[in-house]
């Protein structure tokens, strides 16, 4: 049973992803310079799986595949490729590869791909695509960048207010060519372009050709302004759970629109971002070289220094306070400690609650209070634990009632301090996730060392 098991795991894994054989054979493939074989390999694959193959190789790699393989290669793998290696890949590849491979992308895919490219890099894309398409992308590109403007497609469907269903359709099926690659609705607009409401696929097929556009609106209609951040884009579309919606400039008319699959990419990128900006380790990749990596960590690192002196000196305040009680210096860390983990625990669920907006004003006290007691209480239970574990192990009863009392002070301070500070960060517009740590490590890095050490020089000397 077990090992039917492994074999089912094993199975779903290589159906989602470039399994571990066909990497294997891809590498032989390569090294034969055998492209009918690489050929074979590539050819079933999706194009995230590619990406992925040439983001796991080496650069030299990555150059023997794009050269036997590129006739293989489509836009969707330019698309797919992490921003770090794109640059790489696009001068690797040949210019009429490239050329076809751009040419098949929707405009908002293009814009993502051209964004992040250098200058000369950049106008290699450019000069690949049709005349209109370039200007629409070059467009797009004078939007901010993490706007609605840059998130959005030119290609839209739209169909005036007085059309009926007949009209929709018949329209459809006489402009093919001109339709988007994937649309879910038909924006309806009214004589100066301003979209009224929208009409789904499934009620546009299954309505009589006779019945107006306007009676099969979808109820959940919303615009999104051209300037509007990405960010609350995607917000938008998870609370609302959109699948489209229609992008509109400042006079409120149709000039695109947005996708539920581009705005939960934003919404993974910003989880993404939110983890590595807690780690301090930046927007990184797995294909950045050393230097790159090591930049993007140097400053945290630093500040965790400074955090790790600002402790030491606190400690240096009791140095003799420590000299006579040895066994503080044995119980120390594990204050801090304790402290840092549950101050991270809070800090964690209100960078996360900011994000999704589920964290506000309204409710912010009662968090408080909440975060407060659950570091009383997990503090009284642990502040148990530890008295009885330092006076069993040192002797002095009054020293498993200091490290007790230590542990419910930090530990509902910690709390605090975990939502508390990214609060403050949020409401000064500095994104939390990126220095709430630091923070938060300093306030139970010196609470707890004071309130031990302190407590320790008034009880114990």
């Amino acid at each position: 049973m077990a090992d039917d098991i492994v074999t089912e795991t094993e199975h779903d894994e290589a159906a989602y992803a470039l399994d571990a054989g066909t990497f294997a054979a891809i590498r032989m493939a390569v090294a034969a310079g055998d492209g009918d074989r690489l050929g074979e390999l590539l050819e079933p694959l999706h194009a995230a799986d590619i990406a992925d193959l040439l983001e796991q190789v080496d650069s030299s790699h990555r150059r023997e595949i794009l050269f036997l393989g590129a006739r293989f290669f489509d836009g969707e793998v330019l698309s797919e490729l992490d921003e770090s290696i794109r640059d790489e890949v696009i001068e690797f590849l040949p210019r009429d590869v490239l050329a076809d491979a751009v040419r098949a992308l929707e405009s908002d895919d293009v814009v993502d791909l051209v964004e992040d490219l250098d200058e000369t890099h950049q106008t290699a894309v450019l000069d690949a695509l049709e005349d209109t398409d370039r200007v629409a992308v070059e467009q797009a590109l004078t939007y901010p960048e993490f706007s609605a403007g840059r998130l959005m497609q030119r290609e839209v469907v739209a169909a005036p207010e007085h059309w009926t269903v007949g009209d929709a359709i018949d329209h459809l099926r006489s402009n093919k060519k001109a339709l988007p690659e994937e649309f879910y609705h038909i924006f309806v607009v009214d004589p100066r372009m301003k979209p009224v409401g929208y009409v789904s696929l499934g009620k546009l097929l299954s309505a009589k050709r006779s019945v107006p556009l306007t009676r099969i609106f979808e109820a959940n209609f919303l615009t999104i302004p051209v300037l509007q951040s990405e960010s609350e884009v995607a917000y938008a579309f998870n609370q609302y759970h959109l699948i489209s919606a229609p992008v509109v400039d400042d006079d409120g008319r149709l000039i695109g629109m947005v996708t539920i699959d581009d705005a939960m990419a934003v919404l993974d990128e910003e989880h993404e971002e939110d983890i590595l900006r807690l780690a301090g380790v930046g927007e990184s990749s797995l294909s950045d070289r050393v230097i790159e990596t090591t930049r993007q960590r140097l400053p945290w690192l630093a500040v965790n220094l400074v955090t790790a002196i600002l402790a030491s000196m606190v400690i240096a305040q009791f140095e003799d306070t420590i000299a006579q009680f040895v066994a503080l210096a044995v119980l120390m860390p594990i204050v801090a400690s304790m402290g840092g983990n549950a101050g991270t625990q809070s800090l964690t669920v209100a960078v996360r609650a900011l994000a999704t907006k589920d964290l506000t004003g309204s409710n912010v006290w009662r968090v408080v209070r909440r975060e407060a007691m659950v570091g009383l209480v997990n503090g009284v239970i642990f502040a148990v634990v530890m008295g009885i574990v330092g006076a069993l192990w040192f002797g002095p009863v009054m020293l498993g009632v200091v490290i007790a009392v230590a542990m419910v002070v930090n530990l509902v301070i910690a709390g605090l301090a975990g939502i508390l500070i990214p609060v403050a960060l949020e409401r000064a517009g500095v994104d939390p996730a990126l220095a709430s740590g630091a923070f938060v490590t300093t306030v139970t890095d010196v609470v707890g060392f004071f309130a031990f050490l302190g407590l320790a020089g008034a009880v114990l000397l």
